[in-house]
């Protein structure tokens, strides 16, 4: 019996456990191989992620120091007690400790097995470390990234894409294979890299890009001979410019079930001949078709390269013909999912990296809700401008983040913008710019009422929302206008529990002066930046009121918090006032401040 991946077996009533669900989402992906199998002999029942890549021996088992796995699991079924083996694991892999423990499975004897090895030259955590962290998500386009390392952990770590928008609705997308493999070529993937993400912020066209990196390959030993497609896709229009380096071309996927593969003119690889011309192309990616980026591990393992593409075309297509795979929600799972089913056998005998670019047939309209500011209304637009986020794609902690700061300004107009009067209209918009920026707008005809200096009042609805989204403005004309704007991006959701700040700095607000104080001391590290900038929203009540910094007990002052310092002067410049900041003169954080430039916007003292 082969060894399941991360399924959890339904529970009488057919619905699976919750609790169940946790434990083994967190064991499918810990770092360490986890076995469960039956002493029958039939081979694992469960296996995580870890465990599925390690070669297999007898009953499904890897070996360590020349031993079968599956010999202790015999040993410490019949002796009732967990058993331990150290060595080298496989042929010529690192060194190992199993260890296996009796248990009962599926109501008979059984074992779990646990086998601690490094992950080759952990290339796996620097790799993933390297790619975006996220990907722009844009009305017209939905977009989706995916990095497979090899099967074999000695051949891993130089694929990588990229997708980088640039305004007016356009986004550069890049695929590239450097040479090598292991922690060196992670390390030569993350140079170029950065060298591409420089070029394209000056000229984005591929003719310069393609020159420019091929100059940047030249110099850098490690970097020549790699391989990659850049293009420049405009969301609107779907106009396609592009060029290559010694790289595939992109598989089309048109809306009628058809592909075909982008016309690519041969060119060297990167500094293999510096100098050497880069055609361009164009193409339009028509509405409903789905271009596929994808790196050269995607087409090994065939003995013809025409099998291999069309091994990929076939996955490619099959994925895209489900129902409901081109839905806004499942795009996300796309560029994974053809990885998955363009996936040989015997595993990937090379890195795979996938980007996909899925032109939607249609658009999501802009929302428009008119209402009476009264507060049985927010119910109403919670629910609508939820369903109308969930179509736009976003996950659940965006989502949830921006409905929370548009709730706080609609119920500051529900309750206040119509004090002593009957209540009043109230308008909520919603829009997404070519780019991605959502625009959410709540109008009411009434007064904003000035924050209190306690933030236990509904002052505290610009701190939150302020901490919510990435940009709050509130202009008073013909009423009282709220705009929340946050740039959309495809990140994976992470648990929504309040923040956990570190024990090395202690930043609190003291309110007993004329104005409020957040004082700082010990190391404001990157952890600690977060506390400070939520201290510094609560004390300016979102920014509305001035407050003051005081850092003469702060040891470090990292780049984080020079970031955090930075966007409240900006805030307090949008407001009418200026951040006061405590630094003593001589000091390294009067330094660190002065060398930042914050001395021109705040005040030092």
């Amino acid at each position: 019996m082969s060894a399941s991946s991360g399924s959890l077996p339904p529970a009488p009533d057919g619905s699976p456990d919750e609790g169940s669900a946790v434990l083994l989402a967190a064991l499918e992906a810990a770092s360490d191989a986890v076995f469960c199998l039956a002493a029958d002999g039939s081979g694992p029942l469960w296996a995580n992620a870890r465990a599925r890549g390690m070669d297999a021996a007898r009953n499904g088992l890897p070996e360590i120091a020349g031993r079968p796995l599956a010999d202790l699991v015999d040993v410490a079924v019949r002796s009732g007690h967990a058993e331990t083996l150290h060595g080298t694991l496989g042929e010529g892999g690192p060194v190992a400790t199993a260890t296996v423990r009796p248990m009962t499975v599926a109501g008979g004897p059984g074992a779990l097995v646990v086998v601690e090895a490094p992950a080759g030259d952990d290339v796996h955590p620097a790799q993933r470390s390297l790619l975006p962290p996220s990907l722009p998500m844009l009305p017209d386009v939905g977009l989706s990234g995916s990095y497979h390392r090899a099967t074999d952990l000695s051949a891993a770590g130089g694929d990588w894409y990229d997708a980088v928008p640039l305004g007016k609705g356009r986004v550069a997308l890049v695929v590239g294979d450097a040479v090598g493999h292991g922690v060196p070529a992670a390390g030569a993937m993350s140079r170029l890299r950065g060298a591409m993400r420089s070029t394209v912020l000056r000229d984005p066209e591929p003719a310069s890009v393609l020159a420019a990196l091929d100059a940047f390959a030249a110099e850098m030993d490690d970097v020549e001979g790699t391989s990659v497609f850049y293009g420049v896709l405009d969301a609107a229009t779907g106009r396609l410019v592009y060029s290559a380096a010694g790289h595939p071309a992109p598989l089309v996927v048109h809306a009628d079930g058809r592909s075909s593969f982008l016309d690519v003119t041969p060119r060297p690889p990167l500094g293999s001949l510096p100098g050497a011309p880069a055609p361009v192309h164009e193409d339009v990616l028509r509405h409903g078709a789905t271009l596929v980026l994808f790196s050269n591990g995607a087409v090994a393992g065939a003995e013809q390269p025409a099998e291999a593409l069309e091994h990929l075309g076939q996955a490619a297509r099959g994925v895209l013909a489900e129902p409901g795979a081109l839905d806004v929600a499942a795009v996300a799972g796309l560029a994974g999912a053809i990885a998955e089913g363009a996936r040989r056998p015997d595993g990937w005998l090379d890195d795979v990296a996938v980007l996909v670019a899925h032109r939607r047939a249609t658009t999501q309209e802009a929302l428009r809700l008119d209402l009476l500011a009264v507060p049985s209304a927010l119910p109403g637009v919670r629910r609508r401008l939820n369903a109308w986020l969930t179509g736009l794609g976003m996950g659940e902690q965006d989502r949830v983040g921006v409905m929370v700061a548009v709730g706080e300004a609609c119920a500051n107009a529900a309750e206040h913008a119509y004090r002593g009067t009957e209540p009043g209209p109230m308008s909520v918009t919603a829009q997404v710019d070519v780019d991605g920026v959502l625009t959410v707008t709540v109008h009411d005809e009434g007064n904003w009422r000035p924050p209190d200096r306690d933030p236990g009042d509904r002052g505290r609805g610009l701190l939150i929302m302020r901490q919510l989204v990435d940009g709050v403005t509130l202009e008073e004309d013909h009423g009282t206008t709220v705009t929340l704007s946050f740039r959309l991006r495809r990140t994976p959701d992470e648990s929504l529990d309040e923040h956990r700040f570190p024990d090395n700095a202690d930043v609190v607000v003291d309110r007993d002066g004329e104005r409020p104080v957040v004082r700082a001391r010990g190391a404001v590290d990157t952890a600690a930046a977060e506390q400070l900038r939520i201290r510094m929203l609560e004390a300016s009540h979102g920014g509305a009121t001035p407050m003051e910094l005081d850092l003469a007990g702060v040891g470090l002052f990292s780049s984080a918090a020079v970031r955090v310092v930075l966007a409240m002067a900006r805030i307090a410049r949008d407001e009418s006032w200026r951040l006061v900041v405590h630094a003593p003169e001589g000091g390294v954080t009067r330094h660190v401040l002065e060398i930042s430039g914050l001395d021109g916007l705040v005040e030092l003292r």
